[in-house]
């Protein structure tokens, strides 16, 4: 019997200890567990200085810019009355894409600066920042390049217009 009462005595210390040390482990594992939680949670919150970054403003105003410039272009191309009906289509589906590809340029903007969206380090998020700035610029650069091309074959088809007319008129 009191070897039974031994072997019982062994039997819960060894329970304490492997229960102690599941235990322990446990903790532990829940302790690094809340420290990586805080972690990501800390990713969510975006700091003031990104909101305050200035590619976010230059971002949106360069996107004001790209908008605002197609209008104006697109409207005067289509007043002009030197481009037919395909070449107005093709002007517009260009600029269709740079609109879609600019509006996704914000929801990108908004997802990096709004906490709730992604997990990033302030360092990733100066770093998406500016990418999409590089993205919106070359948008931008493209669309003044693009604009002035079509603005100069407008202009010599005037030009070519406005001669034809003059030669008309000499051989009347």
């Amino acid at each position: 019997m009191s070897q039974m009462k031994n072997i019982l005595s062994d039997m819960k210390k060894g329970y304490q200890v492997v229960s102690g040390g599941y235990n322990a482990i446990r903790n532990i594992s829940e302790g690094n567990f809340s420290l990586h939680e805080v972690f990501l949670d800390g990713l969510m919150l975006v700091s003031p200085e990104i909101k305050k970054y200035r590619r976010v403003s230059d971002i949106i105003t360069y996107q004001k810019h790209i908008i605002s410039e197609y209008k104006a272009a697109f409207r005067r191309f289509g007043a002009s009355g030197n481009f037919n009906l395909n070449e107005l289509d093709y002007l517009g589906r260009v600029y269709k894409k740079l609109f879609d590809q600019s509006v996704d340029n914000l929801d990108e903007l908004a997802m990096v600066i709004t906490s709730a969206k992604l997990r990033m380090s302030d360092d990733e998020r100066l770093r998406a920042i500016d990418r999409i700035f590089s993205d919106v610029e070359d948008k931008l650069v493209f669309l003044r390049d693009f604009n002035s091309k079509a603005s100069s074959l407008s202009l010599a088809r005037e030009k070519e217009r406005s001669d034809l007319k003059q030669q008309m008129e000499l051989y009347r």
